[in-house]
């Protein structure tokens, strides 16, 4: 939020306005070593592969193509970027302390129109020098990215963020998400049931509950963030910004016969909703 050589506001007042210790400003963490983001690179294109890889199993993976490398620090790197093999685990229904855990609504459930579910999910997202968080909400039925945010931890308020922009455009029936920390907070989940929407909650490591917005992400990566390496943080951000509208506006998707999400996503709407929405959307960026 601080902008160097602004005309009219040195960096003491700009810290002062923001209540910012300006001895924060210049402190800069460690980081990744250079070795490990090339794993965590590496760890992340074989997760999409294959979701149920454990630290033992990644931990071999890397050994077979000549990687020098331990299963506890594959067990960290996994843990910081959020990673979780997908397997049957005991005592499920506990969550975080003070957290409630919302039942798997859409088992069985025919999703056959727009709003009818919304998801969300948080992924790893690696840079050339360094690596980032992204958070999407996503409409179940036509694949339509309603909002995404970018955050550098794993702190809530980004995806309180990203909800509140969401719920801009419409509201859905339900909105399914996994069992993490920032999904099950009073702070997030209040917000979708002040608006009456029902929540669902994937069982914990069982990624495919939630497999449209996995799609999303492999399609994210590859397509996208994978050949261009983004070295800073506005070039990602301009980036997505870019993948993500060709992803909802132009990409034609084969489940949707060959249509784009907006076009689905569209047919429910009426004319007044749909030049509202295209505002909502100039105004956002």
């Amino acid at each position: 939020m601080i902008e160097w050589g602004h005309e009219r506001l040195s960096v003491r007042r700009q810290c002062e306005l923001l209540g910012l210790n300006r001895s924060t400003l210049y402190y800069r963490g460690a980081g990744e070593s250079e070795r490990n983001l090339t794993l965590m690179r590496l760890i992340d294109e074989q997760y999409l592969r294959t979701p149920f890889y454990g630290s033992r199993r990644m931990t071999w993976w890397l050994e077979k193509k000549g990687l020098d490398v331990n299963r506890k620090r594959v067990q960290r790197l996994m843990r910081i970027m959020n990673l979780e093999a997908v397997y049957p685990k005991p005592k499920l229904s506990l969550g975080g302390r003070g957290h409630k855990i919302y039942p798997y609504l859409l088992r069985n459930l025919k999703v056959s129109r727009p709003d009818q579910v919304w998801a969300t999910d948080i992924t790893y997202v690696p840079m050339a020098c360094g690596f980032m968080y992204l958070m999407a909400i996503l409409d179940w039925y036509s694949r339509f990215v309603l909002a995404w945010r970018l955050s550098n931890s794993l702190e809530g308020s980004f995806c309180v963020d990203a909800l509140e922009a969401a719920l801009c455009w419409r509201q859905p029936e339900i909105f399914n998400s996994d069992q993490g920390v920032q999904f099950t907070a009073t702070v997030f989940t209040s917000r979708l049931e002040d608006h009456g929407v029902a929540i669902s909650m994937d069982g914990r490591g069982r990624v495919f509950d939630n497999i449209l917005i996995e799609r999303l992400w492999r399609s994210v990566k590859h397509e996208d963030i994978y050949l261009k390496e983004y070295e800073t943080v506005p070039q990602l951000r301009r980036g997505l910004g870019e993948y993500m509208d060709f992803y909802s506006y132009e990409r034609c998707h084969q489940s949707l016969d060959y249509r784009t999400p907006w076009d689905v996503y569209a047919e429910a709407l009426t004319e007044a909703e749909q030049r509202r929405l295209k505002k909502i959307r100039k105004s956002s960026g």
